[in-house]
């Protein structure tokens, strides 16, 4: 078997930002995994430093074994990555080369990677996300619109915590006009990036009690055990944090805290480790999100019994259908899972990708 990379970096359709960072373009990191003439591929979102981990690290301890034995690949990569550190670069690397090489499985064998996993739903509930503090109120009424007007998607987020926590009126000010844009029967979602202080967050989710906030996002950081469970405790909408987890005792430890865990299948180490996470996240009676990278997730999220539902990512989702022809809609707020092509059923579109390609 063997293993490729390259990264596309695909500036964005518009300035974006959450409440600590602010970016212009996304790098997505592909991984290749050829066998017997068939091509796998998976993806993670990063910096170009993920190839020459998958070319220098990962690819020469692999060469030699079945890509059928998908546990025993794993088990060689991670092992290959003792030294230069699982969570960060490495851990997207695996990630994105767990997912390479379970598509290039499904592929061999003719099937579709939600058949080869098994699926325990045909359709995938998502959420639009987007709504970053760079809008102006009128690009967010015409993103969340779209959404729940055309769409059909029961349930956005936007972005709060403007400045590390330091505009709260401003935050409060779109979460109203969100409300008056979705209406009352869409669910409101909104994401704090870890801007928040412990007692702070809990003061401006009881400032927006008459909003009907359902989902609170990393509202202090994700790093902050003790104040997630601080916050979960003395609020109404459900407290959400775990798509920094890059192995499953991060899920572990988190896991009382929180009342959904989220996941990230290009972070965690892919598709091995998605499916271990969530069966950690249900042993402690807790429900999963799949966090970002829609497309890479359709057939893992398909799988898994506890799942709530999936981050319809506006920049990924933007991204991931410029590069890739098989790409899916989210019409009615599911996505649905493909079943008709082998493997994840994506192609790429190399001519459009080598436009973007660093690395």
């Amino acid at each position: 078997m063997r293993l490729s990379a390259a990264a596309y970096r695909v500036p964005t359709d518009a300035p974006e930002g959450d409440g600590t960072l602010a970016w212009s373009g996304t790098t997505l990191a592909l991984v290749r995994a050829e066998a017997d003439g068939h091509t796998g591929l998976g993806w993670t979102y990063g910096p170009a430093a993920v190839v020459p981990v998958v070319t220098e690290l990962l690819a020469p301890v692999v060469a030699d074994l079945d890509p059928d034995d998908v546990p025993a690949v794993w088990a060689a990569m991670q092992h290959q990555l003792r030294n230069a550190g699982r969570p960060g670069v490495a851990g997207l690397a695996l990630s994105a080369a767990d997912c390479a090489v379970w598509d290039l499985k499904a592929r061999r064998h003719g099937l579709p990677l939600a058949r080869l996993l098994g699926t325990a739903r045909r359709t995938v509930p998502v959420y639009g996300s987007g709504g970053f503090t760079t809008y102006d109120d009128e690009r967010q009424r015409r993103q969340l619109a779209g959404w729940v007007h055309d769409q059909g998607i029961p349930r956005v987020k936007i972005k709060i915590a403007e400045s590390w926590g330091t505009d709260v009126p401003r935050d409060l000010a779109r979460m109203t006009a969100a409300r008056r844009v979705i209406g009352d029967e869409t669910e409101l979602y909104v994401d704090a990036n870890g801007g928040y202080q412990r007692k702070q967050a809990v003061r401006v989710m009881r400032a927006a009690a008459d909003l009907d906030v359902r989902w609170y996002e990393e509202p202090v950081s994700s790093d902050d055990l003790a104040g997630l469970g601080l916050v979960r405790d003395q609020v109404r909408p459900d407290v959400a944090a775990g798509e920094y987890g890059f192995d499953l005792v991060y899920f572990h430890r988190m896991a009382p805290y929180v009342d959904c865990l989220q996941i990230d299948v290009t972070r965690c180490g892919g598709i091995t480790e998605f499916l271990r996470a969530a069966a950690v996240a249900a042993a402690a009676g807790l429900q999963v999100s799949a966090h970002c990278a829609p497309h890479q997730h359709l057939a893992v999220t398909a799988a898994v019994p506890n799942l709530r539902h999936l981050e319809w990512f506006h920049d990924h989702v933007r991204i991931e259908s410029m590069l890739f022809d098989g790409a899916v809609s989210a019409t009615g707020g599911v996505a649905e899972v493909p079943l008709d092509r082998p493997g994840n059923g994506l192609e790429l579109r190399a001519a459009e990708a080598e436009q973007h390609r660093v690395a």
